[in-house]
Formats: structure tokens, C-alpha cells, sequence
């Protein structure tokens, strides 16, 4: 199991800099062994229609429907606070560390922010 945060669906996207490494990690895995955030749905979602409008938003939703998305729920939401408090991680970055520990997922990511912890590989 993998997950993937919302830089490098945002890099595979727009075709950035380190789109080629996450489109190997992204391709290398079937979608249903790809754990969401839902958080990530709302970033990637937010980030596409400011930068190219309502249809390129979907389109990109649509391709992250395809993985496991995971909701926020209590226990989920407990986890990323003690994740928080943990690491000194933002709100964003804990629920999707807390997602992805909580899945038992590599979490592939290029937020600096979680560089250095334990299921984390930062491109």
C-alpha cells in the first residue's frame, strides 16, 4: 500500500519537475492499493480550479476517485492530533501522515514538513 499527498498528485497533474518520479510510483501501483486522504481531494481539488478552472478539477477528482479514498472520521481525526502535537505537523500534513500510518502505507510526498518520519519517503 501506498499513498500519495497532494504534491505529487499536483506535480503528476501539471506535468512539474518531479512529475517523472511520481508518475513511476503512481503507475507501479493498482489505484485500489493507492490510500487517499480526503484531505488531498480538497487540496488537489482547490489548487486545480484556481490554477485551470472548475473541469480540470474534476478531471484530476475523478483520477484520485479511482485510488481508496480515505474519510475523516473520529478515530482518524484523534490520531492526526496526536500526530500534530508528535511532529509539530499542520492540520493538512497530520491527517494525511495519519491516513497513511493508519493504513499501514508509505506516504511519497515533497513537503519538507514530514521529512524524517517513519513511512515517509520525500522526493
Amino acid at each position: 500500500m501506498i499513498s500519495v499527498d497532494s504534491f505529487g498528485w499536483i506535480e503528476r497533474l501539471t506535468d512539474g519537475p518531479k512529475a517523472e518520479a511520481y508518475n513511476r510510483i503512481i503507475e507501479g501501483s493498482r489505484p485500489t492499493d493507492i490510500i487517499t486522504s480526503a484531505v488531498v481531494l480538497y487540496e488537489v481539488y482547490r489548487k486545480a480550479k484556481k490554477a485551470k478552472g472548475e473541469e480540470a478539477a474534476l478531471e484530476a477528482v475523478a483520477a484520485l476517485s479511482q485510488t481508496t479514498v480515505v474519510p475523516v472520521d473520529q478515530t482518524l481525526s484523534l490520531e492526526a492530533a496526536d500526530y500534530s502535537l508528535e511532529h509539530g505537523l499542520h492540520f493538512a500534513d497530520a491527517l494525511i501522515y495519519a491516513t497513511a500510518r493508519q493504513a499501514s502505507a508509505r506516504l511519497y510526498t515533497s513537503d519538507e514538513h514530514l521529512n524524517g518520519l517513519e513511512g515517509v519517503t520525500v522526493i
